[in-house]
């Protein structure tokens, strides 16, 4: 087995992910675009609004400033002359993957057929002919928000909510119904989920594909692989959250055909995985803020192997045990991450606020904060604010204001 060291298995991790690459020098296209997406392989979706929506954000990391309008069209519209490149399912999270990418979810559409018919049962006794009634509906009046499928069905469904995260009837059926594979998303409207008829969204030879569960396993793996360059079989299982089972029979098969390579990474205690298309770039340069779900970290334990950086999301945590913040992100620089801001959008002052600003241990803050300071006005102007607001919460704050 073949021998890589640590230093490399990073660079071979941030060129898989396109951080090897140039951002565009001048308006980034649908063609760059195009171009990230095939690093990253999806882009995770996510309600918290409180710096920018997390589907936009790796983009920025890779692309610079680029039109937002470009990932909106890609996802949520369709014309003979730019086709939909985006559909939304459940990947790693609820995500938006490659239109093309749909029938390799199919293992996971049969599954939730299985898993939620015990929470449909109830339903079903409380309104005898609800999902028939909602797929009816959505082909007659869609794409359709499930408030307004309430409305449209009026009195025929009973107002009960509580239980399966507080959901009324209604929505619970429509996001069955999504699980599945009936239903999809046709466009978002202040982020709100439109549902619409797969075929009315997706184009007929891919609905038309049926690939079996170990068939989605084994292409998930690979372009799990492609995005990751290198990683172990529980991060390769992470990436579109396979099943153990099938995640280990899938690498195990990819190996003996050759299309994954087996290695050892200095300093790692489980196996690796490599692709054969993998590039190892002599060094890597530049800079990126990284949002909490962007995909080069938010597997935890991966960011701690590759990068020594131990981070953790703390929307969830109590403000007082807080360690860094609400929103924090990480920042790479020159293929290192070193240094951490809680960010947040005010919009109606229009700034950017860094409400804490942290550098890691052995970091040259002096330069880092420069450096900083440019990728935050260059976000701060790509979001349509007028200035960086800095904090005096964190050991970089005094050499980022200054900056700033």
């Amino acid at each position: 087995m073949p021998t890589v060291s640590a230093a490399t298995a990073r660079r071979v991790a941030l060129a898989a992910q396109g951080f090897a690459d140039p951002r565009p020098s001048g308006r980034p296209t649908r063609k760059h675009l195009q171009k990230a997406l095939s690093r990253v392989q999806l882009l995770q979706l996510d309600s918290v609004n409180v710096a920018v929506r997390a589907h936009y954000m790796p983009l920025f990391a890779r692309l610079g400033a680029y039109d937002q309008d470009l990932v909106d069209e890609a996802a949520w519209s369709h014309s003979a002359r730019r086709p939909r490149l985006l559909v939304e399912y459940w990947a790693h999270e609820a995500s938006l993957i490659p239109a093309a990418d749909w029938p390799l979810f199919r293992w996971r559409m049969r599954r939730y057929e299985q898993r939620y018919a015990r929470h449909l049962a109830p339903i079903r006794e409380r309104s005898p002919g609800l999902v028939e009634d909602v797929l009816a509906t959505v082909r007659a009046q869609g794409p359709i928000a499930a408030g307004a499928l309430e409305a449209a069905l009026g009195g025929a469904v009973p107002k009960v909510k509580g239980g399966w995260w507080n959901r009324s009837d209604v929505k619970h059926v429509c996001e069955y119904l999504f699980g599945v594979g009936e239903l999809t998303t046709g466009t978002r409207r202040s982020f709100q989920r439109h549902y619409d008829l797969p075929e009315r969204v997706l184009p007929a030879d891919v609905l038309a594909q049926a690939p079996d569960d170990e068939e989605c396993a084994r292409r998930l793996t690979l372009r799990a692989a492609l995005a990751h360059g290198i990683g172990t079989e529980k991060d390769l299982r992470d990436y579109y959250r396979l099943q153990p089972a099938q995640s280990k029979q899938a690498v195990a098969e990819l190996v003996e055909e050759g299309l994954l390579e087996a290695v050892a990474v200095e300093g790692w205690r489980a196996p690796a995985y490599r692709h054969p298309a993998v590039r190892v770039p002599r060094e890597v340069r530049g800079r990126a803020l990284l949002c909490p779900f962007d995909p080069l970290i938010w597997e935890r334990d991966r960011a701690l192997r590759l990068f020594d950086f131990h981070y953790r999301i703390e929307i969830y945590v109590p403000e007082p045990k807080r360690v860094h913040g609400y929103y924090v992100f990480p920042f790479l620089l020159d293929g290192e991450l070193v240094a951490r801001v809680d960010l947040k959008a005010d919009r109606a002052t229009g700034t950017l606020r860094v409400q804490g600003s942290f550098a890691e241990e052995g970091a040259d803050a002096t330069r880092v904060a420069g450096e900083l300071a440019e990728e935050l006005r260059l976000m701060a102007a790509w979001q349509g604010l007028d200035r960086v607001w800095v904090g005096e919460r964190g050991d970089l704050a005094t050499s980022l204001r200054n900056a700033v």
